[in-house]
């Protein structure tokens, strides 16, 4: 079930290592924008009133569904990482006093984030409800919330107040997500006046993760997380991880999520309009930035070896594809960058694969000319592995 405009704006605002779930606002009520109008009123986007296809609207809100089970220890948590196939090892933590809960967060309640490649599941020990983003395969990022309090019929809200609250050109002006790095005070609350930083995989190290817990991670690598120590329960999460593994791949991915979304929605707006031209202005900008992100073109080197063991990493690697050498997009090489092949496993998104064909196939062009200049083996597995490349 789930329970539109209960007025609940699930979306968290960037703190301390925070993440912004942003909503653009209608440009009619903004005075103008790069999407006027598309919102609610252009029928190419119809972000509103269009059905949804999301992770979390399949598993949860079609007839029929199961509803999830709840537990004394993580209420809903379990249950619903189960049934979207989130892994409890994709634990990130953040404990910046931001968001709609804010008052159940700090350094002893951080707030937990669980991923995979469509949602992210937000979790805070005692807190009222599970906040979920979950990436409509055509319309960007969908909000959901689930009360952690026990329901005959649990239902998720989808609170449409979101849509005149978060608006942010740092999501690129599309249902997104976004990771921030600020400074803290000991208590968890942030203190913006010190600065922040927007971080996804092209940010320098020693800027990425202020307000985060970071564990795993080398002695020998700057940056401004922090690790647990005794400042937390690991008791009261279902892992006791902030997985510095996780917390790249999350920098990626969010980042990669918000360029799919924006290239989709320029392509079909303008292919509507019959105005789709992608040897110039801005389809040719976004395809072009898209292709160059999804390649790790600007990825700055790892500052020291990211040795293991890492539960995250061994299952994010086993879940392919690969092609007929064994290779896969997501092997890491964790030693000078991320990923040993350097290009995106975004690619294989429903996201990604929804994009118009005009859009991916610019974004294609552009890929193979990076390519061409690296070695074969990425351009290998995208041969074998991805669909019309």
């Amino acid at each position: 079930m789930v329970r539109m405009g209960s007025g609940r704006c699930w979306g968290v605002l960037g703190g301390a290592g925070a993440w912004i779930l942003g909503l653009a606002v209608l440009a009619a009520q903004q005075g103008g924008g790069r999407f006027a109008g598309t919102l609610d009123q252009h029928p190419a986007i119809n972000y509103a009133a269009a059905p949804v296809s999301d992770r979390v609207a399949r598993a949860f809100l079609q007839a029929g569904a199961p509803r999830p089970a709840r537990d004394a220890r993580f209420g809903y948590l379990l249950s619903v990482l189960a049934a979207l196939d989130v892994p409890v090892a994709s634990q990130v933590l953040v404990f910046s006093k931001t968001g709609v809960q804010q008052q159940f967060t700090g350094p002893s309640t951080p707030r937990a984030f669980y991923f995979n490649d469509e949602v992210v599941v937000g979790y805070i020990p005692g807190a009222p409800m599970l906040e979920l983003a979950s990436h409509d395969p055509r319309h960007g990022v969908r909000f959901y919330s689930l009360a952690q309090d026990p329901q005959p019929t649990p239902a998720f809200d989808a609170p449409e107040r979101c849509l005149t609250c978060h608006l942010s050109a740092n999501s690129l002006d599309v249902p997104g997500l976004l990771v921030r790095s600020m400074f803290t005070a000991p208590d968890g609350r942030t203190r913006p006046e010190e600065g922040s930083f927007l971080i996804d995989h092209r940010s320098p190290f020693d800027t990425r993760w202020g307000g985060w817990y970071v564990t795993g991670t080398p002695a020998t690598m700057a940056h401004m997380g922090e690790a647990p120590g005794g400042r937390m329960d690991p008791a009261l999460y279902p892992a006791a991880s902030s997985d510095i593994v996780a917390l790249m791949v999350f920098d990626h991915q969010s980042r990669a999520i918000n360029l799919i979304t924006r290239l989709a929605w320029e392509t079909r707006v303008a292919e509507a309009e019959q105005r789709a031209d992608f040897s110039t202005g801005d389809l040719r900008d976004l395809s072009r930035d898209l292709a160059e992100y999804l390649l790790f073109v600007d990825e700055p080197p790892l500052p020291a070896r990211v040795a293991g063991p890492s539960a995250f990493a061994e299952g994010f690697s086993a879940r392919g594809p690969r092609d007929t050498r064994g290779r896969a997009l997501r092997d890491f090489d964790l030693q000078a960058r991320l990923f040993k092949y350097r290009c995106s496993y975004m690619v294989y998104s429903p996201a990604f694969d929804a994009l118009p064909a005009s859009a991916k196939a610019a974004v294609y062009g552009r890929m193979k000319e990076v390519l061409a200049a690296r070695g074969p083996d990425a351009g290998e597995i995208l041969s074998e592995t991805l669909k019309g490349f």
